[in-house]
């Protein structure tokens, strides 16, 4: 019997302190008029000193098993997706684990950068297609505020930390994930990264900080060709035409990234879901925190054909249409 992986429950944390345009102003060459209109960012969270990447992934985690119904001891698989991960080893996924008190269920860590969320989620997808499980909790965490040179404007501006979480669920009726793409050229890798503890040769100025180096233009260029083509890719293999999407909810990097690729698909603003004014880039976290937004706000309805897709470092790519519900949850704020 053919088994469908669906959305059955969601959560999301965002650290409390928030970091405006304007707070930046004074510290760095730049100002809240400069930022918003390259970038349509307003504002971004900031992890405490004491959150890290599996701290904030495990408090998403609960609110998705919540949201769900799922116990921890229910779950057969943990996939994280995070590229600023605490610890280079065990993995984030480990750690929420235990935190959760999940038994000794197999857990492991994705990093696609940008993409990581729906490459996790494309692989909990296969795992419950397969048959080999029934209940899978992706996890998208970052606290990307460490990774960057808060000297240089032309990064630490763009980028704000949290996580989000999703349970997928097997089901026998059809629906749920319909269709995944994935792609990485790492001719591009250049372009966007963090140089690690193990690079060599060692790059005196970065190694020491790890700080992120990043082509702006020519991963600007990259990402808005790519997440039209990869989401136009993904609702052909689902059997939809690009403008047959409800709601598109993409990586939210850049606003103007946003609007060249909703104009490219034929999708009114209407259909898009954006949050990148309040939070920024929140790496593999953004799209959960997305979704689980978009879902508390009524966008999200039975029958929905959801449009996902992240860009980033790699360079690479991940989109995905999904059917949403009857297997979500329908939000209920009491």
């Amino acid at each position: 019997m053919e088994r469908f992986a669906r959305i059955a429950g969601w959560g999301r944390y965002l650290p409390a302190q928030v970091v405006a345009n304007r707070d930046l102003e004074g510290r760095l060459d730049t100002s809240d008029e400069w930022i918003f209109s390259r970038t349509g960012i307003r504002e971004r969270r900031i992890a405490a000193p004491e959150e890290t990447a599996s701290s904030m992934g495990l408090a998403a985690a609960r609110g998705a098993l919540a949201m769900a119904g799922v116990h921890p001891q229910e779950l057969d698989l943990i996939i994280v997706a995070t590229c600023s991960a605490e610890r280079v080893f065990p993995a984030c996924a480990s750690l929420i684990q235990h935190g959760l008190g999940a038994r000794t269920v197999g857990a492991f860590d994705v990093n696609a950068a940008c993409s990581g969320f729906v490459y996790a989620l494309s692989a909990g997808h296969q795992f419950i297609a397969s048959g080999l499980h029934r209940t899978v909790l992706v996890v998208g965490s970052e606290v990307f505020s460490r990774l960057l040179d808060w000297d240089d404007r032309a990064t630490c501006v763009l980028f704000g930390d949290g996580a989000g979480a999703v349970v997928l669920q097997a089901s026998e009726e059809p629906g749920g994930i319909r269709s995944c793409v994935l792609g990485s050229d790492g001719s591009g890798a250049d372009a966007l990264y963090v140089p690690g503890i193990c690079a060599s040769p060692l790059e005196a100025q970065r190694n020491g900080h790890h700080f992120l180096a990043m082509n702006g233009p020519q991963v600007f260029k990259f990402a808005v060709r790519t997440v039209a083509e990869a989401t136009r890719q993904a609702a052909w293999q689902a059997g939809i035409l690009p403008e047959e999407i409800d709601l598109f909810i993409p990586h939210q990097a850049n606003a103007r990234i946003i609007s060249a690729a909703a104009e490219a698909l034929g999708l009114s603003q209407e259909k898009v879901f954006t949050n990148v004014e309040r939070y920024g880039n929140t790496s593999a976290a953004s799209i959960p925190i997305a979704l689980s937004e978009a879902a508390e706000a009524g966008r999200l309805r039975d029958g929905d054909r959801v449009a996902l897709v992240g860009v980033g470092g790699g360079l690479s790519w991940a989109a995905m249409v999904l059917e949403w519900g009857p297997g979500a949850p329908s939000y209920n704020p009491e």
